[in-house]
């Protein structure tokens, strides 16, 4: 008896309410549709916000990239192409390479390929800032050099130790056209020590050696 009853409950109620695999998957979608909560099927159709939400975020963050990418790479200094007697000259003396825009731009190009052109745009930085005279300007570039080459929470951030980080904080009270002398002078130092040998024997060095050379016999 008792089981009869609960067959007659059983088809009352599914009389009252009837419910198909499609009216289920139909109320699903109008559920989803109106209400922005992501859904979890796993079907390859899924239409759910999170989805689109999810899709603009990533597309957001690769645009952010190329942007930040392009914006990381300076032009290079404007010069006239070297001569093979300045190419040379490079390989006397650091000193010599540093000179010329020419040598500059060449000894950029090939700290870029070790991941450490930040070291010259740094000691260019701090170049240029000498040559200011304007107060409020010279404020501004120290800031700005502080922000881009010193400060530990930049990608760009230059290998300084401790006693000249120090200095430049003392510095940075005052900011002036020699702020950060004697952070460009550990820089330059480390320039000379440590990537200008492998410049020399860089194929970007050879490669523009060779080309310079031959046009010199053509000639």
């Amino acid at each position: 008896p008792m089981g009869s009853e609960r067959t007659e409950i059983r088809k009352r109620q599914m009389a009252t309410t009837p419910e198909t695999p499609g009216a289920a998957q139909a109320q699903l979608t109008t559920g989803n549709r109106g209400s922005n909560a992501c859904c979890f099927c796993w079907c390859c159709c899924c239409s759910c916000s999170c989805l689109t939400v999810r899709n603009q975020e990533e597309e957001r963050a690769r645009r952010t990239s190329h942007e930040l990418q392009a914006e990381g790479i300076p032009n290079c200094e404007e010069s006239p192409a070297p001569t093979l007697e300045e190419v040379n000259a490079w390989a006397q003396s650091f000193d010599k390479l540093m000179l010329t825009p020419a040598g500059r731009n060449a000894f950029r190009e090939f700290l870029r390929t070790e991941f450490s052109e930040e070291n010259m745009l740094f000691w260019m930085a701090c170049e240029e800032l000498k040559q200011e005279s304007n107060k409020s300007v010279i404020e501004e570039k120290a800031r700005l050099i502080y922000e881009d080459y010193i400060s530990i929470l930049s990608p760009k951030e230059v290998s300084l130790d401790s006693r000249v980080r120090e200095v430049i904080n003392r510095n940075m009270l005052e900011p002036s056209q020699h702020t950060f002398d004697d952070a460009q002078l550990q820089i330059y130092t480390l320039m000379h020590r440590d990537s200008y040998p492998r410049f020399m024997n860089s194929a970007i060095y050879k490669d523009l050696l060779q080309s310079l050379s031959e046009k010199s016999i053509e000639a």
